[in-house]
């Protein structure tokens, strides 16, 4: 059977596992030889998240959750696990077990059987201590926020971005590869990787969030390699001096503050420069004069710091950009993946108010159809097969309302994704009786908000 790969741990035909506890040294324990896939088994993410007020060991936790993977028999879907509530280990110390990487199969409608997959278990705990501010200058606008992760504003982030199939676990594997590459002593001059991520298309598509979502991903996979983990937000905007000439210094000493922080070999550092083209601008175009001299040395001094990084294994930047035709081609070349993140397809669209409608249930907000305490909207794919019944449905069944979704979906055809998840707040403002909410009326209500949301967008 062909596999597909446990994304944070896997490459091409052959399996890397990156749980391996520390060496004695206290330096990251080297990556052992690969594994080979030919044992059928397929490798699937358990991410197990401790309570905050746990003091458990990680190893501990690992063991007892794949003790109870292994007396289940059960079929692996992305989704939460029930905490076994028989448990006083699991009652007192784990707040959540997921499963994750399945969507692949179930893509291609196969389902994952408890004796064909490998478990490769993943705890963390939440840091609860919020972003911190490193001030630029006399001016005390922060160059940079750091959080601490897997952080706790970032959990379940991954999970609420619904792209097309493919782009998380492409950019899951990347990171995968350029720290392997790494590790093992490729040869550079032979084989070129920068660690850098492009992430670029229109406003609204969650770039951004893609990105600090990824890093909170990477933070809990790798939890068990990298004692601490890391994300610098770096502010634009604020290298930017009023003096003459002063920002490619403020470049240079910000990117000199984060050497300080990859120095030290069990510290996993993820640098964010959101918009990047404000500071890699085109520097033809101030060779043409429409841009000031001052921006070639900005540009300058950031391609020299990021070549500078390129020595350090444990650094990964991420980028964004609306518009990659400003950015500097010497930048988009260093970039290893240029991934295009555009407005959500019609199945992103259905999945995005999907989610959305559920939560909206789950608070109470809108009511469950006839007391039925555990109704679901049917998913996509499983939509796509019932589009022709040859018999009608209840008129406040899950088929029957998903449906109404769908159509839903189907108006919100140029949304972006921010647009999409405000949507649902925009169509319970417009109700007449917002109290007494059943999801059919919201449906038909939220179709209405759609339409007239774009009609007012394109007036």
């Amino acid at each position: 059977m062909s596999s597909p790969m446990e994304v944070s741990l896997e490459n091409g035909s052959e399996v890397t596992d990156l749980s391996k506890p520390e060496g004695v040294s206290g330096r990251p324990a080297p990556l052992p030889p690969p594994i080979s896939a030919a044992d059928d088994k397929v490798l699937v993410s358990v991410e197990v998240c401790l309570k905050p007020s746990s003091t458990a060991r990680a190893e501990d936790a690992r063991a007892a959750v794949e003790r109870m993977l292994e007396k289940r028999s059960m079929t692996y879907v992305d989704g939460p696990i029930p905490v076994p509530a028989d448990d006083s280990f699991f009652v007192e110390n784990v707040k959540r077990i997921l499963v994750c990487d399945t969507d692949e199969w179930v893509e291609n409608h196969k389902v994952l059987l408890f004796w064909q997959v490998r478990p490769v278990v993943h705890v963390y705990q939440l840091n609860e201590e919020g972003p911190g501010e490193e001030p630029s200058g006399d001016d005390m606008l922060s160059s940079f926020n750091e959080w601490v992760l897997p952080a706790r504003e970032f959990d379940g982030l991954w999970e609420s971005l619904i792209y097309e199939t493919g782009l998380k676990q492409r950019l899951l594997r990347y990171a995968a590869s350029a720290l392997l590459f790494t590790e093992r002593g490729v040869d550079p001059c032979l084989v070129s990787w920068n660690r850098i991520i492009l992430l670029h298309g229109p406003p609204g598509t969650g770039k951004t969030s893609l990105c600090k979502a990824l890093a909170q991903k990477l933070s809990i996979r790798l939890k068990s390699r990298y004692s601490w983990c890391q994300l610098v937000e770096v502010n634009a905007h604020s290298l930017f001096s009023k003096w003459f000439s002063e920002s490619g210094k403020l470049v240079a000493k910000l990117f000199q503050k984060i050497q300080e922080m990859v120095e030290e070999e069990n510290n996993l550092v993820f640098v964010l420069i959101d918009e990047v083209e404000s500071l890699a601008a085109a520097r033809q175009a101030a060779v043409s004069g429409s841009e000031p001299s001052d921006s070639i040395r900005v540009v300058n001094a950031l391609l020299t710091q990021m070549d500078r990084l390129k020595s350090w294994p444990n650094v990964i930047i991420l980028t964004t950009s609306n518009i990659t035709t400003a950015i500097d081609i010497a930048f988009v070349d260093r970039a290893d993946i240029k991934a295009y993140v555009g407005p959500p397809t019609l199945e992103a669209r259905y999945e995005i108010l999907r989610s959305c409608l559920q939560e909206l249930l789950r608070a109470g907000i809108v009511t469950y159809p006839q007391d039925q305490v555990h109704f679901q909207l049917l998913n996509y794919s499983t939509l796509k097969e019932t589009l022709h019944p040859s018999e009608p449905t209840e008129l406040e069944g899950p088929l029957h309302l998903s449906r109404i979704l769908l159509e839903a979906a189907k108006a919100c055809e140029g949304s972006s994704g921010r647009a999409l998840r405000k949507l649902p707040f925009l169509a319970h403002a417009a109700l007449s009786n917002p109290h007494a909410c059943d999801p059919r009326r919201f449906l038909y209500t939220l179709t209405e908000t759609a339409r007239r949301e774009l009609a007012e967008l394109n007036a």
